[in-house]
């Protein structure tokens, strides 16, 4: 197993931890750490350096690329949408989720 697919593997396993323990701050972390990842391989792939280690800055780079379907950017927008004062999420969305179709998307040898 390469390192990518055991650290997407260990950022899901920590945000359903994140989840059970009623804390979705960290779990939105997870989520955007195991998209930072993801991106970043899928960039490798392409020939591409990645421009950033932060995953809030790779996950801005691609809902700018074109090449990528409107669902999936609308994905990383979500990532990267801040929270509320209450802490809330302003969008409705489950960013676990979200966040593993994204992975899968850009990495289709991913399998969680």
């Amino acid at each position: 197993m390469s390192d990518w697919t055991n650290d997407l593997k260990v950022e899901f396993e920590r945000a359903a931890q994140a989840r059970i323990q009623k804390n979705e701050g960290q779990m939105r972390v997870c989520a955007r750490r195991a998209a930072g990842i993801a991106i970043r391989e899928y960039l490798t792939r392409q020939g591409n350096r990645p421009p950033s280690l932060s995953a809030y800055d790779l996950l801005n780079l691609i809902k700018e690329d074109t090449t990528l379907s409107p669902a999936l950017r609308l994905i990383a927008d979500h990532l990267t949408v801040r929270v509320t004062e209450e802490f809330k999420l302003p969008v409705d969305a489950d960013l676990m989720a979200e966040a593993r179709t994204l992975c899968q998307a850009l990495l289709p040898d991913f399998e969680d």
